[in-house]
């Protein structure tokens, strides 16, 4: 699984980070918006050492109610705060744990603003600039975040392999009861597709292209541990 780059949303208190690390190639950790301490963010940490997965900041808006997934009445001033408070704090445990921050990752509602929204994208790098952050960023491709943060930040593309899809590749809304893929073989079948064809079975029925560099599974996922040993049972299987 080390070619592919599979990446999830730790650090959320889902009981299951520790099964889930082994496979992962980057992780997403949460820095205190929607869950998460900086208890939880060493935790997190130590494990991504462990087995050497590269560390990730998963910011959110600040709303541990609807666990980030609700965009809130919130400012621009307020959000611009709650982010930089969120990021430098991530920052300063990994400085005292002496690791790099590979990437920066929104979370929940935020991660679907940046992506829709040109005035949350500009503000969600503006903070950064502040912050004087040129880092990586994981986000939609051609998204409002994609287009304006090439011009000081690498970007790499995600695609959601337990999420289902609309035929804009829009994710399907979690109000929806098949937004969620839960079965590891129909969740291999989309990873597989999506990885090896650049392609997608939206939930309307059409085959659409889709092309990503890493792929997310969520780690408050009931089954992701299940998952992720079935996609490397088959990985193995197809290896030249």
């Amino acid at each position: 699984m080390n070619k592919v780059n599979i990446n999830a949303d730790l650090g959320e208190m889902a009981g299951q980070d520790e099964e889930i690390m082994p496979y992962l190639n980057s992780c997403n950790i949460a820095t205190g918006g929607h869950v998460g301490d900086a208890k939880s963010i060493q935790k997190t940490i130590n494990l991504a050492k462990r087995y050497n997965v590269k560390i990730g900041a998963h910011p959110s808006y600040p709303d541990h109610e609807n666990f980030g997934r609700v965009r809130p009445d919130i400012s621009d001033k307020e959000l611009h705060k709650s982010l930089t408070h969120q990021l430098q704090n991530f920052y300063k445990i990994t400085a005292e744990n002496n690791v790099d921050v590979h990437h920066i990752k929104p979370h929940g509602a935020l991660y679907h603003d940046v992506v829709n929204d040109k005035s949350k994208a500009e503000l969600f790098l503006e903070v950064l600039a502040d912050l004087g952050l040129k880092t990586l960023i994981y986000t939609l491709k051609d998204s409002f975040l994609d287009q304006l943060g090439r011009k000081n930040h690498r970007i790499l593309h995600e695609a959601f392999i337990d999420r289902r899809y609309n035929l804009d590749l829009s994710l399907v809304s979690r109000k929806e009861k098949d937004a969620l893929i839960e079965k590891p073989e129909e969740v291999w079948n989309q990873f597989y597709s999506m990885v090896f064809l650049n392609k997608i079975n939206v939930i309307s029925g059409e085959v659409i292209d889709i092309r990503a560099d890493t792929f997310c599974i969520h780690g408050d996922h009931p089954n992701a541990v299940n998952i992720l040993k079935f996609i490397q049972e088959k990985l193995e299987l197809i290896k030249p």
